[in-house]
């Protein structure tokens, strides 16, 4: 089940009726307290997402998907008008999955969900990696560095996941960003740089393996 929360009825229908025709199961909810209602009685693969709704906004909405235990790991792609850098930037640091600006083709927009749900079904997978003193459970989403079990936001982890799928191999910000929050900027972000500092922090003395090559990107160093 897909929910699609959009203001504007003749949206909302066009993107359930596309959902539809392409085998999702789509809801449509026309604000943020019909999503809440809705997720007390249902939990969906993936929430596509308005900013400017009647009420409270996306961005609000959002924070509350990802603080609460129950919602933060269902998947969200912010779908919207507002096409400024620094929205895109705000609403993938916020935590959403994708940022994707209207107007826009219903093939590009199915297979940037399909994307999106491809990427979150690879973290089900029943496999462990480590590096270092770094233990990474994909399946539960977990990570131990040495004795400490640091709480990871769903990008971090997913940063995290990419670079030790890679490690020793130098990423390119464009290769993160594209890998892991499912968009290529067309300009410079920090986005990358400040997942990557916040990781650091959490994984106490196994952070110093997340190396910085200036002027590329990040790796994740094998011993």
């Amino acid at each position: 089940m897909i929910f699609c929360v959009e203001d504007e009825q003749n949206i909302r229908e066009l993107l359930v009726y596309t959902l539809g025709a392409t085998g999702f199961d789509a809801k449509g909810l026309e604000d943020g307290k019909s999503l809440f209602k809705a997720l007390a009685k249902e939990k969906p693969e993936l929430i596509l997402l308005d900013i400017m709704l009647p009420g409270e906004d996306g961005y609000s909405i959002l924070a509350r998907l990802k603080s609460d235990p129950d919602t933060r790991n269902i998947p969200v792609i912010l779908v919207t008008a507002r096409e400024s850098e620094f929205d895109k930037v705000k609403g993938l640091d916020g935590g959403a999955d994708d940022y994707i600006t209207k107007p826009f083709g219903m093939m590009e927009f199915v297979s940037r969900v399909k994307a999106v749900l491809r990427r979150c079904a690879r973290q089900t997978e029943e496999r462990e990696i480590t590096c270092g003193d770094l233990r990474i459970s994909v399946n539960r989403h977990e990570v131990r560095a040495g004795k400490q079990k640091p709480e990871l936001t769903r990008k971090e982890f997913e940063l995290l996941l990419y670079l030790a799928e890679n490690k020793g191999m130098v990423m390119s910000r464009n290769q993160i960003l594209e890998h892991v929050w499912g968009y290529d900027f067309d300009g410079e972000t920090r986005t990358v740089d400040v997942h990557v500092r916040s990781l650091r922090q959490k994984l106490g003395e196994a952070g110093e393996m997340l190396e910085t090559v200036r002027g590329v990107g990040y790796r994740l160093k094998e011993n």
